[in-house]
């Protein structure tokens, strides 16, 4: 466990450079204090469908710690008729049903519609075609509809992570639905592959890799698969995060003696430095108005979190908690910090409040590392160790619903929640 902590450990102690898609199952715990009661019928047509509609959508909607999902006791689908009250009575407080259809032509028809039982009507009803391979996406689709309409919030179900799965001596580089199913292979790789960061529209992520036997930073375009080198100097490049514009790139490099913040066009070029310290300065994240930088820095001994202004300048301390505090990741709002924190020979996933500097600790797991928010913050991806193996969680920031995502082959590590869909 713990690639990208070693690294960072191991460039804290020293400046030299460090020497196909798998399908998942989720298995949720915990209990959320309000959640809110929704039936999605299975839907019509679905048995001879090669996606499980309706459970996609339930599972999507029991893992934001929003909902709680079941299934009907009777068929539905989008044109029964339903009789509000009675499945108020069944303690429902919304209801979905639809079809799924097989056109004529091979795409699939997908239609459904929301009652808001506490309202008492009909909130929402669409149709879909789509082809075969993007069934999940539709479903995700409407989980995030149905999500938006009862709560005025973005649901984050369509949207994608990324992570790393270390096979044996193999390391490849997946791209998948935010329920880590489906997706693709971005990179697949001999040595080692870490720190992935989605550019702000979704297109392209940079990341480090190993595979010239020093660590390097690369962007690729995930749509072609075209990628490009952007740090490859003298020493150790490494913790590459993009602005919100999309125009720079932070990244930590060696080059100059040690490792410190440096600025970068996209495309590559002349760095800039941002920090000069005594210290390591790294694991940069931008705040979403792109005006500070969070980093982690042992300019004061230990490694603790701090802030910069854009354009570099002075740094001041943020975390206070704790003698060992890294892995920044800032929520979309601007108001909350995650990040991991050492307790003893435990490492834990903490938040703090960025105004008030309360803090929490979300998890009872002893090996946590590399949080990323979900694009509408109400969701923490991270990775963790359980029974031997490496893992992905992802928790709501109450730490009260967690999910695992299972897979038979491989640790995975290093995830990054992408952005909404442009």
């Amino acid at each position: 466990m713990g690639s990208r902590r070693h690294f960072l450990l191991s460039t804290l102690a020293a400046t030299a450079a460090a020497p196909a898609a798998a399908q998942f199952r989720i298995e949720i715990s915990g209990l959320g204090g309000t959640q809110m009661p929704i039936t999605v019928a299975s839907f019509r047509g679905e048995a001879g469908v090669p996606q499980p509609v309706s459970a996609i959508i339930r599972a999507d909607l029991q893992r934001s710690g929003v909902f709680k999902p079941s299934d009907a006791p009777l068929p539905l689908d989008e044109n029964s008729s339903v009789a509000l009250p009675e499945w108020r009575d069944r303690g429902a407080d919304a209801l979905v049903a639809g079809s799924v259809t097989r056109l004529a032509d091979g795409r699939y028809d997908l239609r459904f519609r929301l009652w808001d039982i506490v309202k008492g009507e009909q909130v929402l009803g669409q149709s879909k075609v789509v082809v075969e391979a993007d069934l999940r996406l539709a479903a995700h689709r409407i989980a995030d509809e149905v999500h938006e309409k009862l709560t005025g919030e973005r649901g984050v179900y369509a949207t994608r992570i990324a992570y790393v799965v270390k096979s044996g001596r193999r390391y490849t580089l997946h791209i998948t639905d935010a329920d880590g199913e489906g997706g693709q292979v971005a990179l697949a790789s001999p040595e080692a592959i870490i720190s992935p960061a989605w550019s702000p529209d979704g297109k392209e992520l940079a990341y480090v890799s190993f595979e010239s036997q020093k660590a390097v930073v690369w962007v690729q375009n995930l749509m072609t698969g075209a990628r490009r080198q952007i740090a490859n100097f003298r020493g150790s490049n490494s913790a590459p995060a993009w602005s919100p514009d999309g125009s720079t790139l932070v990244v930590t490099l060696s080059r100059d003696g040690l490792a410190q913040l440096y600025a970068m066009s996209r495309n590559g070029g002349t760095p800039r430095r941002l920090t000069i310290s005594n210290g390591i300065d790294t694991e940069a994240v931008y705040a979403p108005d792109g005006s500070f930088i969070y980093f982690v820095s042992d300019r004061g001994g230990g490694p603790q979190i701090y802030r910069v202004g854009a354009g570099g300048g002075n740094a001041t301390r943020v975390s206070f908690v704790g003698n060992y505090n890294i892995s920044p990741a800032i929520s979309p709002d601007g108001k909350t910090l995650a990040y991991i924190t050492q307790q003893g020979d435990a490492f834990k996933l903490m938040t703090q409040d960025l105004a008030s500097g309360a803090v929490q600790i979300l998890t009872d797991t002893v090996d946590d590392e590399s949080p990323s928010f979900a694009p509408n913050g109400r969701l923490l991806v991270y990775a963790t160790r359980l029974q031997g193996r490496d893992v992905l969680m992802t928790t709501t920031l109450d730490g009260k619903i967690k999910t695992r995502l299972l897979t038979t082959t491989g640790d995975m590590r290093e995830p990054a929640w992408g952005p909404f869909a442009r």
